[in-house]
């Protein structure tokens, strides 16, 4: 190595260090208190995170016990109470505040919350292996006719007239058979919403009232209507079926939401409470404990 190379080299480290000393001079000095006081906020910090924690430990076990002192009441008492707000409550003696809060909770954007929540509930059901009854609607050939007496036409109301008609009356009038629906044949599968189209007089109303068992006695009705394979006369269709008619009569002196909800406990009461029971017996046997406000909203609406 020359003579030249070695000054370069030295010249070399003595900017390097003249850089270094630079830097560390434009470097800000953070004082002693500081670095203490930022010491102790971060120490601060850290206690108040570990705090919450004990918190949040202290919330769940208190849950748990809530729980687990529910599950020892017996099976009536345990249908009507749940944990509301960290609180143990009746569900019977929530008042229309409360439960308006609580649906708002659980269905906070009507658009979406609402298949939601009928998701969450099916997901407890299933989880503990319960599932909602179905009923499968078939029918084969149904075939409804009505025996209908031949007239001339209706004349005016004169006494002539309706001597002379209660005169034909005594006699033997020519009948005819109308057919009405002509073997119709269709499934009704669960789960599934089915649409009935027709011009009018054209037998809607008649295959609905055939399929709910609710036909006039005087109609001439043939073929089969099966509910989960049972023909009709070996049980009562009104427990299983209704037919809604498009005239409504309400009592006048309820008010609407009283009316809607009148209405609705009349839809699958019975078996909804036998479901809740059998629901919150598997769930006790495998140890589970339901989302608060799942529970809470199915108990307050058995």
């Amino acid at each position: 190595m020359s003579q030249l190379e070695v000054v370069e080299m030295e010249d070399k480290k003595q900017q390097q260090q003249q850089q270094r000393e630079e830097a560390e001079a434009e470097a800000p000095v953070v004082p002693s208190s500081l670095r203490a006081a930022a010491t102790c906020r971060s120490l601060s910090s850290l206690s108040s995170s570990l705090r919450w924690d004990h918190r949040g430990d202290d919330d769940e076990e208190e849950a748990e016990l809530r729980w687990a002192a529910i599950e020892r009441l017996p099976t009536l008492d345990r249908m009507r109470t749940s944990v509301l707000s960290s609180e143990a409550v009746d569900v019977r003696r929530l008042g229309a505040a409360q439960r308006r809060v609580l649906v708002e909770r659980l269905v906070a954007d009507i658009q979406r919350d609402n298949l939601r929540l009928l998701r969450k509930q099916r997901r407890r059901m299933e989880r503990v292996g319960v599932r909602q009854p179905t009923v499968e609607v078939r029918w084969r050939n149904v075939r409804v006719e009505a025996d209908c007496q031949v007239v001339s036409g209706k004349p005016l109301p004169t006494l002539l007239n309706t001597v002379l008609a209660t005169a034909r009356g005594l006699s033997r009038r020519p009948h005819a058979r109308i057919p009405i629906l002509n073997d119709v044949t269709g499934i009704l599968k669960p789960s599934r919403l089915t649409l009935l189209l027709g011009p009018p007089g054209c037998g809607k109303t008649t295959l609905l009232l055939a399929l709910a068992g609710k036909l006039d006695k005087n109609l001439k009705v043939t073929g089969e209507v099966e509910y989960n394979g049972a023909n009709l006369n070996t049980f009562v269709p009104e427990k299983t079926s209704a037919y809604i008619s498009q005239y409504d009569l309400h009592v006048p002196e309820m008010t609407v939401r009283e009316t809607l909800d009148f209405s609705a406990r009349f839809q699958g009461v019975g078996t909804r409470a036998e479901i809740m029971k059998e629901v919150i017996r598997r769930e006790k046997e495998a140890g589970i404990t339901p989302d608060p406000d799942i529970d809470t909203y199915m108990k307050v609406f058995l």
